[in-house]
């Protein structure tokens, strides 16, 4: 996988059994928050990110553009 710099938010849709792939890769890029879009829930992915200090919130990442709160 590529990696990045510098990322500010990764936007989730993949289901909770099809994230556990990218758990490592997630945490990696070391974002400033991860959105769990609606579905997208993981408790135990949003554990990891609160253990590491990453942001995490469930919203929808259409909506937050939309109504300019992203």
């Amino acid at each position: 996988m590529t990696h990045f710099e510098d990322i500010h938010t990764v936007t989730l849709y993949l289901n909770k059994s099809n994230q556990i792939d990218y758990f490592d890769y997630i945490l990696s890029l070391n974002p400033k928050r991860v959105l769990f879009n609606p579905g997208s829930e993981n408790a135990d992915l949003s554990a990891l990110l609160t253990k590491t200090g990453i942001e995490w919130e469930h919203a929808c990442t259409l909506v937050l553009l939309s109504t300019n709160q992203y």
